[in-house]
């Protein structure tokens, strides 16, 4: 039998059609939105009261590399060429299994903890099928919903060793996980590939033709120093191997031309702004693509950077833009612009409905709408930080902190209710969190 959840007098923000509602109600059936109304009169096997919260769609992080998790704060002084080298060549190296498993159930946690129901996990410290495995388990048992980019270490090779950019993807480990996990109605398997900026071409055609075949999202880092292929996009695209299964992780190497192409083929973007901006990748795309009529999707990248919480990718994405765009208004007029170019509504898009998108799931996630998973956060207004609330998009944008976050569903089940993270021993977990960061470490000499 159904079981039914109401949600009674929340002030809701659908990011659909329906628009915001001062004042509504949301019925949840098993795992799915069944209706949303300014009053709904039925009997529900559970009742929330929804006054003095504003309810969003679950948050979309939509590019986090969550084995970092044991290494939080370590590489926020780091450039991006220090993380390559002390990260990828260094402190990765000495993950193992329960390493990542640890990690990666801790930073969903953590993501679930902020209002996140969406993690793409774009793992690249997985050098075992064993690994893998781990990586995945702690997605599962946290209970968020979740895409696993399957990736590659990326180490410095050592004399004789084939260097990671001349070995194409594992298809036949891709293939497993497709296999092993095809059941679970939360998680996702994708690709993370080297693409043509930090591979040779023959390892670009041979992964790209892969994630085609499979019919898989295909995501790849694009910056970050010189190309290894600078020609690599113009073949790939010739072979017709791009397209809306196609995304491009901060792109700042890309040029306008590429870009509006790429637009045009229905690819996809994803920012992380802060990141992007602390380790000296440059600045977003943001701007870039909304000249093209499009948006990106916002991730967190490195806790091993900056914190985990999405409506603060949100507003770092936000301000960002709106100041290159008032310093670009003022250098040719001279003058204060008259009104902001971008408006918060679009920024909580790019966390909700972008992320969507990006994996191909706007039918199902990112905005509350009939037949609609249930994934959704109620943030509790009625805080002092919070009040009042003027405007309900800018309170979430702009006002909300994680202290807030009172309640997260998940495909119709809580994850946090009344302020407490529902997951069992988090209190040992930290403990095991604690102690293989410090193995990490101490393996380096740190």
């Amino acid at each position: 039998m159904a079981k039914t959840i109401l949600i009674r007098g929340g002030a809701i923000i659908t990011m659909d059609a329906l628009g915001d509602i001062s004042r509504g109600d949301i019925l949840i059936e098993d795992d799915k939105i069944k209706e949303i109304s300014l009053n709904i009169d039925v009997k529900a096997d559970e009742v929330i009261d929804g006054q003095g919260y504003i309810i969003v769609p679950g948050f979309i992080n939509a590019h986090m590399h969550t084995w970092q998790t044991a290494l939080r704060a370590l590489a926020s002084n780091w450039t991006l060429l220090e993380y390559f080298q002390k990260m990828h060549s260094g402190l990765a190296k000495v993950f193992e299994p329960e390493d990542l498993y640890i990690a990666t159930y801790m930073g969903a946690l953590n993501q679930i903890n902020c209002g996140t129901t969406t993690l793409v996990d774009w793992c690249h410290n997985n050098k075992s099928p064993e690994h893998n495995d781990a990586a995945i388990s702690g997605l599962l048992e946290s209970g968020i919903r979740s895409a696993f980019f399957h990736g590659t270490p990326k180490p410095e090779p050592k004399p004789g060793e084939t260097p990671f950019w001349e070995m194409p993807h594992p298809k036949g480990e891709l293939l497993r996980l497709m296999k092993n996990y095809e059941s679970n109605h939360l998680l996702t398997i994708g690709c993370a590939i080297l693409g043509p900026h930090y591979s040779t071409l023959d390892v670009a055609l041979h992964d790209f033709a892969m994630a085609k075949d499979l019919g898989i999202v295909a995501s790849m880092h694009q910056g970050g120093g010189p190309a290894r292929t600078p020609e690599g996009w113009q073949i790939l695209e010739s072979q017709g191997l791009l397209g809306p299964h196609i995304n491009i992780v901060h792109g700042h190497a890309l040029s306008d031309e590429q870009l509006k192409r790429f637009c045009d083929l229905g690819m996809s973007f994803s920012a992380t702004a802060e990141n992007e901006m602390t380790q000296g990748h440059g600045h977003p795309l943001t701007g870039r693509l909304r000249a093209l009529g499009k948006a990106p999707s916002l991730g967190v990248d490195l806790e091993s950077v900056c914190g985990g919480e999405m409506f603060i990718q949100a507003r770092v994405a936000l301000g960002i833009q709106r100041s290159l765009d008032n310093y670009a208004y003022r250098e040719l007029h001279g003058s204060i612009p008259p009104t902001s170019t971008i408006t918060t509504r679009e920024a909580l898009s790019w966390v909700t409905i972008e992320g969507a998108k990006m994996l191909g799931q706007a039918d199902r996630i990112g905005s509350l709408a009939i037949g609609k998973q249930a994934d959704l956060v109620m943030i509790r207004a009625t805080d002092i930080n919070m009040q009042p609330v003027n405007d309900l998009v800018s309170s979430v944008v702009m006002q909300t902190s994680l202290a807030n976050i009172e309640n997260v569903m998940i495909a119709g089940s809580w994850q946090k209710r009344r302020g407490e993270l529902l997951a069992q021993n988090v209190l040992q977990k930290t403990q095991d969190l604690n102690l293989s960061a410090k193995k990490i470490k101490q393996a380096l000499g740190l």
